[in-house]
């Protein structure tokens, strides 16, 4: 009887990056209904991914976590147990491929633009030209090429399936749900009136975000059209949710840091509309069909381009755009030049036409 074939998938470092490698991970166990597949993510990104039909398991990188490099011995001996046949190196880094490399992988493949990451894939992709160094295509078609030139049988025919894909499990309903009676709130009135979520913050930094007061604005128009809105915020984006929740006139339930991945997937699940700069809670609910008002600053949205159909895009026209800076150097013209009022409509259109 033939062993089981056993991959092992290194997903991105980054939340939004996670959920666009969602139709890779399809194609991959489309085309391989019967192997292992074991997905490798820094540990507060495994929620992402637990419920999902595509992979068997999740496994927290260890090295990625708490105790930093210090573990990366015990990740490496983990990966060199399970005597994995294929590996998918996602991100572009050194680490990554070597962590496979000395976990005794097979056959390890991925995009390289590192010398020193080349000689440590067994197989290097070339990269269509058009994408330029800075990867300029989506996440989504980035991860899904990676898939299909590894495993031939995942190729699409005609076009590609880019839909995002997350799963919810019922521990995960039941942490939105203690996290809300934490802060004296419940779900119970949001069947009939769907909340309206607003993210203020963006991990990556200031630039990508924003400013608190404007988000305050519009916030206070949509409750005052009778949507309950919900401020969420991740550890490290407290001072900038408070600042929102301060400046509001209107009541708002605010959940700051206190969600993990599992409970905001619950939440955005269940939302009438989110409003958000261009960080990971937009891709989560893009997932779930929820239409999103989402502003880009620093960032471009080429490496995002697929997945726009219920989100409505705002920027500005400004020669220093896309800088990916995570702080802005001068007067974050990118994000202050967008008005309320556009911001207002948009939202307007996010949820169907009618009034905010």
């Amino acid at each position: 009887m033939p062993h089981r074939e056993r991959i092992v998938v290194r997903c991105p470092n980054w939340l939004g990056d996670v959920v666009m490698t969602t139709p890779a991970l399809r194609a991959l166990r489309r085309a391989k209904p019967k192997a292992r597949i074991v997905a490798l993510l820094p540990p507060p990104l495994v929620p992402l991914l637990e419920g999902s039909e595509w992979v068997d398991e999740v496994w927290p990188l260890a090295s990625r976590g708490e105790g930093g490099f210090r573990n990366w011995w015990g990740d490496r001996t983990r990966i060199a147990a399970e005597r994995f046949t294929l590996g998918l190196a996602i991100p572009e880094s050194v680490s990554s491929a070597w962590l496979l490399r000395a976990g005794r992988v097979g056959r390890v493949v991925g995009f390289a633009r590192d010398p020193f990451r080349r000689a440590l894939l067994h197989d290097v992709l070339p990269a269509p030209e058009s994408w330029g160094r800075r990867r300029l295509v989506s996440r989504e078609r980035f991860a899904l090429r990676l898939v299909e030139a590894a495993v031939p049988e995942a190729r699409s025919v005609g076009s590609p399936d880019l839909r995002l894909t997350l799963g919810v499990t019922n521990e995960e309903e039941a942490r939105l749900d203690q996290a809300l009676r934490d802060e004296h709130a419940e779900r119970s009135g949001w069947t009939e009136t769907p909340p309206v979520v607003i993210a203020p913050g963006a991990s990556f930094g200031s630039a990508k975000c924003w400013p608190p007061e404007s988000f305050a604005a519009l916030a206070d128009r949509v409750a005052g059209r009778g949507h309950p809105v919900v401020l969420i915020g991740a550890p490290g984006e407290s001072a900038r949710v408070q600042t929102v929740s301060e400046t509001m006139k209107a009541e708002a339930t605010v959940l700051d840091g206190v969600l993990d991945l599992g409970a905001l997937k619950v939440l955005l699940r269940g939302a009438r509309a989110l409003v958000a700069n261009d960080a990971g809670a937009r891709h989560v609910a893009a997932a779930f069909g929820v239409p999103s008002v989402i502003f880009f600053g620093p960032t471009s949205v080429a490496k995002t381009a697929d997945n726009l159909d219920r989100i409505e895009v705002l920027e500005t026209a400004h020669d220093c755009r896309p800088c990916y800076r995570r702080t802005c150097p001068i007067d974050h013209r990118c994000l202050r030049g967008i008005p309320v009022e556009v911001a207002e409509e948009a939202t307007e259109r996010a949820l169907g036409g009618g009034a905010v």
